[in-house]
C-alpha cells in the first residue's frame, strides 16, 4: 500500500512522518520510503544532502519527492555563516572548524580531473562564498582580495591557444581560504555589506540530491529549488556527481525544479567511478581518449544496457549559474529525454576551463531526445561527444552562446531538426552521419575530420558495440534549412562541403576507380570525401551553397535584417525573407528520404525503431502537404517578427 510522508521545518525526525507529525529532514523520510510512496516537503530551506536509500520498482511504482503545492522549498548544499570578523578595510574573515565539512572540505578540494585546462600555474577550489545568493570569485592570494579581478582568457579547443574573450568578467567580490588540520579560515571582501547582517553562506556539501549507491531506480524529484553545491569536475572518464542526479540508475524524472550555483555540474545523468575515475590525471600513462574508450567496454562488461541504465526524463527545469554544465552525462544518459528546460549562464564565470563544458554535455547519448529547450548565454550550448547515435536535437532555441551546437567524433545516425541556431558561431561539426533538416542557422559552421580517434558505434537502439571507426567527415544530409550570413567572416552555409561527393553511388565509384589503379583497402577510403546530401536550402546575407546543390534559393546580397531579441524573458525572432521564399516549398522528410549512414549502416528512425516523419514545426504545429524552409511554418516573405519563447 502506497504511503505519503510529510517533511516540515516544524517537524522532528522522531515523528512518524504523517501530516500532523512530519519529519524534520528529507533524509529521514528517504530512509523509510519504498516503491509507490510519496514524500511531500513543506516550505522552508533544507540544508542537507538528500541521499535516497531506496528506489522504485517501475514507472508505475516510483518514489516521488515533491515540494508541497504553492510552497517554496529550497535544498541547499551550503551553510549560513554569522561569525565574520572585520580584518581590515572591507575584508572580513570567518574561522570555522573543519567538522562543519565532514570528510569533504570544498575549500581544500581542488577543481581537478581529466581534460581540465585552466587555470594555469595555480589551483581553483570547489569552495564558494555567497552574499544574498550572489556567488563570489576565488582570489589567488589574500593580497588579491584588495583588487578587482578581470577574467579574460579562455583556451581554444582545437588550436590550444589561450585567447581573450569578447566580454571579460570583472568582479570585486572575492574570497580566499587557508585550511589546516583543525580549521578553515575564509577571507572575503564584502565591500559595503556587513556579512553578519546579510545572508552569507558557504558551500559545504558535494551534492543536494544524489544517491550514494548505484541502482536506485525510478525516483521523481519535482518542484524544488536546489542550489550551492560543491560539485566536482565531471569529465567522461570519472565519477560524475552533480548537484542532483540518479547516479548509475534507471528511470528518474527530474522536473519543474530551479537549479543553480553548482560549482561544476547541475544535473548529472552520467557514469560512476568503477568504469574509470580520472586515470589520465592520476596515472599519467595513457591519454584520456584511451581511458574513455576503455570505460565503454568496461561498462558493457558491468551490464550497461537499456534494461538497467538511463531512460531518464529531465523536463521543465530552470538551470543557471553553474561552472561547468547544466546537464552532464556519459553512458548513464542513454535513452533519456531532455526537454522544455531553460538553461543559461553556464561556464561564463571562467574561474576554470576545460574540454567538458556546455549547457548540455553528453557522451554516448544513444537515442537521447533533446527538444524544446531554451539555451543561451553559455560558453557552449549543447555538446554531443562520442556515440551520438539515434540522438535527436529538435526544436531548441540557441542564441548568445559562444557556440551553439558541437557534435564530435560520432558516426550517426543523429538528427538536428527545427532548431534556431542563432549565435554568430552556430555549429561545430566534427562528426559524420548527421541529418540537419529545417533549421535556422545564423552563424559560422566548422567541419573537421578526426583521423586519430576511432570511436565506437552500436547496433541500432542498443548499447551493444558493433564496431569503431575514425571520423572521415561529411556523410551529412542538409535539407530545407535557412542559412543567414553576414555576421562572421567565416563560412556560413553548405559550401564547406564543396570537396565532397554528392551521393553514395558517386563515392563508391570514386573509391573503386582508385582501387582499380592501385589496389588497397583503408587508405583508399581516406582519399575520397564522403557524400554530402544537400538540397532545398535557402541562403541569404552572403551564405553560400554547396556547389553541387541544384534545388536552392541563394541571395548573396539580400539583407535579412536578422536578430534575436530577449525582451525581459520574452524572446522574438526578427528576420526578413525574399519574395519567392513562400513559394519555395517541398515535401517533409522522413526515414524514407534521409539516406542511411555509411559507417554504421543504419537508418534515421524513432527510438522505438518506427519510421521517423518530420511532420511538425518548432511550435509543434502540424505540417500538412508541402513545407517551407526553416523551423517555423508561419515564416513568410518580407519582414517577420515572431515570438519564439
Amino acid at each position: 500500500m502506497a504511503r505519503t510522508y510529510h517533511v516540515a521545518k516544524t517537524g522532528s525526525d522522531l515523528n512518524s512522518g504523517s501530516k500532523a507529525a512530519p519529519f524534520l529532514t528529507i533524509n529521514a523520510a528517504a530512509t523509510v520510503a519504498r516503491a509507490g510512496d510519496t514524500i511531500i516537503v513543506h516550505e522552508g530551506t533544507y540544508r542537507e544532502w538528500v541521499k535516497p536509500a531506496e528506489g522504485g520498482l517501475s514507472n508505475t511504482r516510483r518514489i516521488t519527492y515533491q515540494a508541497a503545492d504553492g510552497e517554496k522549498v529550497i535544498i541547499k548544499g551550503s551553510e549560513q555563516v554569522t561569525s565574520w570578523e572585520l580584518v581590515e578595510g572591507t575584508i572580513w574573515k570567518a574561522v570555522l572548524p573543519n567538522t562543519i565539512f565532514g570528510d569533504y572540505n570544498p575549500f581544500a578540494e581542488t577543481v581537478l580531473g581529466d581534460w581540465l585546462v585552466l587555470p594555469l600555474g595555480r589551483s581553483a577550489h570547489l569552495g564558494d562564498v555567497y552574499l544574498n545568493g550572489m556567488s563570489f570569485y576565488e582570489a589567488e592570494s589574500y593580497d588579491a582580495l584588495k583588487s578587482p579581478v578581470i577574467r579574460t582568457e579562455i583556451l581554444d579547443h582545437w588550436t590550444n591557444e589561450i585567447t581573450a574573450v569578447k566580454n571579460p568578467v570583472q568582479t570585486k567580490y572575492l574570497w580566499f581560504a587557508e585550511v589546516d588540520k583543525k580549521s578553515t579560515t575564509i577571507y572575503a571582501n564584502f565591500h559595503e555589506s556587513d556579512p553578519n547582517q546579510e545572508l552569507t553562506e558557504i558551500n559545504v556539501r558535494k551534492c543536494c540530491f544524489y544517491p550514494e549507491r548505484t541502482g536506485v531506480d525510478y525516483i521523481t524529484v519535482s518542484g524544488f529549488e536546489m542550489a550551492q553545491a560543491a560539485t566536482p569536475w565531471t569529465p567522461p572518464t570519472a565519477d560524475q556527481p552533480g548537484l542532483i542526479g540518479p547516479g548509475w540508475s534507471k528511470g528518474w524524472i527530474i522536473e519543474n525544479n530551479i537549479i543553480h550555483d553548482a560549482k561544476c555540474s547541475a544535473i548529472s545523468i552520467g557514469k560512476e567511478a568503477s568504469t574509470g575515475n580520472n586515470f589520465r590525471t592520476f596515472r599519467k600513462d595513457k591519454p584520456g581518449y584511451q581511458y574513455q574508450l576503455e570505460s565503454v567496454f568496461t561498462a558493457c562488461k558491468y551490464g550497461w544496457s537499456k534494461e538497467k541504465i538511463g531512460s531518464h526524463i529531465i523536463r521543465n527545469n530552470t538551470i543557471y549559474d553553474c561552472g561547468q554544465n547544466g546537464v552532464v552525462g556519459h553512458l548513464g544518459c542513454v535513452f533519456s529525454e531532455i526537454h522544455h528546460n531553460h538553461i543559461y549562464n553556464i561556464a561564463v564565470k571562467r574561474e576554470f576551463y576545460g574540454y567538458e563544458i556546455a549547457g548540455i554535455k553528453l557522451h554516448a547519448a544513444i537515442d537521447v531526445q533533446i527538444h524544446h529547450n531554451h539555451i543561451h548565454d553559455c560558453s557552449l550550448g549543447t555538446w554531443l561527444d562520442w556515440q551520438a547515435q539515434g540522438t535527436r536535437v529538435s526544436k531548441n532555441l540557441y542564441y548568445q552562446n559562444n557556440r551553439d551546437l558541437f557534435i564530435e567524433v560520432s558516426h550517426g545516425p543523429f538528427l538536428v531538426d527545427h532548431n534556431i541556431l542563432g549565435s554568430p558561431y552556430s555549429l561545430d561539426n566534427h562528426a559524420q552521419g548527421g541529418a540537419y533538416v529545417k533549421n535556422l542557422i545564423a552563424g559560422k559552421i566548422l567541419c573537421k575530420k578526426m583521423l586519430n580517434r576511432a570511436t565506437p558505434y552500436h547496433a541500432p537502439h542498443s548499447t551493444d558495440v558493433t564496431g569503431y571507426a575514425m571520423v572521415y567527415g561529411a556523410d551529412d544530409r542538409l535539407y530545407q534549412n535557412i542559412f543567414v550570413g553576414g555576421r562572421t567572416a567565416d563560412p556560413v552555409g553548405t559550401s564547406i562541403y564543396d570537396s565532397c561527393t554528392a551521393s553514395l553511388d558517386e563515392y563508391i565509384d570514386e573509391v573503386e576507380k582508385i582501387n582499380r589503379e592501385t589496389p588497397g583497402d583503408l587508405e583508399i577510403f581516406e582519399k575520397i570525401e564522403q557524400p554530402a546530401y544537400v538540397s532545398e536550402n535557402t541562403y541569404i546575407n552572403g551564405a553560400k551553397a554547396f556547389h553541387k546543390e541544384e534545388c536552392k534559393l541563394e541571395y548573396a546580397d539580400f539583407n535579412a535584417d536578422y536578430s534575436i531579441v530577449n525582451d525581459d524573458g520574452t524572446v522574438y525572432l526578427n528576420i526578413t525573407l525574399p519574395e519567392d521564399f513562400k513559394g519555395f516549398t517541398h515535401a517533409p522528410h522522413s526515414t524514407y528520404t534521409l539516406p542511411r549512414v555509411r559507417i554504421v549502416d543504419a537508418d534515421f528512425e524513432n527510438p522505438d525503431g518506427s519510421p521517423l516523419v518530420l511532420d511538425s514545426d518548432y511550435f509543434d504545429a502540424p505540417i500538412s502537404g508541402r513545407t517551407v524552409c526553416g523551423p517555423i511554418e508561419i515564416l513568410k516573405a518580407g519582414k517577420n517578427r515572431i515570438r519564439i519563447w
